[in-house]
């Protein structure tokens, strides 16, 4: 099956950033810290619904390509949401109230949201953000469970089922023309206009304290995923997007094993590397058009300000890949003995690691060899269930099925 990717060589980007490498300690503890992370660790392990997702070791694909262990983190069993996103914007939402009841006096925790006790307050507050669809679908989700009301702005490459998905809740859902920047802009304005609070999963100029918990949730994922692994991995292949995910697994790996951490790889969508093209430029760097691809959660133009000032020094390499393989990955895992519901954006980690391993030029230098331990974050299950099964031939129940 590794063989069949040697195709895909020639339509994926390569720059190597070891010349702007800095090894040393993390020194970011003002944007993510293993202090925040105690915190968000304190209220999302006691919602109730909280469990610990499974990680997969992929030991045959790990013998075919040479390495000693590949792990796949499989965020499919994350909540009801199916997405490490739930740990985030839910998170944020939980935070953002407990600080407007703390304005007026009031000292409250998540558990006192979620049992309603000052619900007279929070339903007077509207929470808003734009999405791909799986961040909007963890506020839209928080907002249900933590008591206030949500607006959500998807754009116009967001599916039905994705948008029918963050409905459910209870939010508000506008769809708008254009790409996922074109949907911040107009939802910033909205907010602006209506007294919204916005939860973004990205930073910019001016807003940057509530993508900071954003981040810091999704942190628990990497908590969990190193506990299972009970090693310290060689290498961390990222997915891309705006970069808050790869930052806050970036940050909290390097503030645990400081100069000693491993390599970091980015891997991103061929029409939307905004990371890649930033790393070249050496200055966050927008990507224009309508950056359409397969891995919808990764289609994203311009990069968050504060998780580029963790990511621009401690990425190694960058790459971007085309969205023909993602489909083979999903199939792939899906076909595994222990079969494992893996989305779009979940695989584009592990369809990076499976083109490279093609190129002895891309193995030298990233420095994998048949020692490498390699981490892959899976971080979406079927979050659109229509898509999922177009690509893999079945649902994801009828995969689990064979479990």
């Amino acid at each position: 099956m590794i063989n069949n990717f040697k195709q895909y060589l020639n339509n994926t980007e390569f720059f190597d950033n070891t010349q702007n490498t800095v090894v040393g300690k993390y020194e970011h503890q003002d944007i993510l810290s293993l202090e925040g992370f105690e915190k968000a660790s304190k209220e999302i392990t006691s919602w109730d619904e909280y469990k610990v997702t499974p990680l997969v070791s992929l030991d045959e694909l790990a013998e075919q390509t040479g390495v000693s262990k590949l792990y796949y983190k499989n965020e499919h069993f994350r909540f009801s949401l199916k997405s490490f996103k739930a740990l985030g914007g839910a998170y944020a939402v939980a935070n953002l109230l407990i600080g407007k009841l703390k304005d007026q006096g009031i000292d409250a925790n998540s558990n006192d949201l979620l049992a309603g006790t000052y619900k007279d307050i929070t339903n007077k507050i509207t929470v808003s953000c734009a999405t791909d669809g799986n961040h909007g679908k963890s506020v839209a989700w928080g907002a249900s469970n933590f008591g206030c009301n949500c607006e959500i702005f998807i754009h116009s490459h967001v599916s039905v089922s994705r948008e029918k998905e963050i409905a459910k809740y209870g939010a508000i859902v506008n769809r708008i023309d254009g790409n996922y920047d074109d949907s911040v802009h107009i939802a910033d304005k909205t907010a602006l206009e209506k007294g919204y609070f916005t939860v973004s999963d990205t930073s910019y100029e001016g807003y940057t304290e509530v993508p900071k918990d954003v981040m810091q949730g999704y942190t628990i994922m990497v908590d969990e995923a190193l506990k299972q692994m009970g090693e310290k991995p060689t290498h961390v292949f990222l997915q891309g997007g705006v970069g808050g995910m790869a930052a806050a697994v970036a940050s909290f790996i390097l503030e645990t094993y400081q100069e000693e951490s491993p390599i970091f790889v980015m891997i991103e969508p061929t029409n939307a590397d905004c990371l890649l093209q930033s790393a070249k430029n050496g200055t966050p760097t927008v990507v224009h058009g309508d950056l359409d691809t397969v891995m919808a959660g990764l289609s994203c133009g311009e990069i968050s300000l504060l998780a580029w000032k963790i990511l621009e020094n401690k990425t190694k390499a960058f790459f971007s890949i085309p969205d023909e393989p993602i489909a083979e990955v999903m199939k792939y895992l899906a076909n595994l003995p222990e079969p494992v519901v893996a989305g779009e954006s979940a695989v584009a980690g592990l369809a990076g690691f499976m083109i490279t391993q093609h190129s002895d030029e891309y193995r030298k230098a990233l420095n994998i060899d048949e020692n490498s331990k390699i981490l892959f974050l899976g971080t979406e299950g079927d979050t659109d269930a229509v898509v999922y099964e177009k690509m893999v031939g079945k649902s994801s129940a009828e995969v689990l099925a064979k479990a």
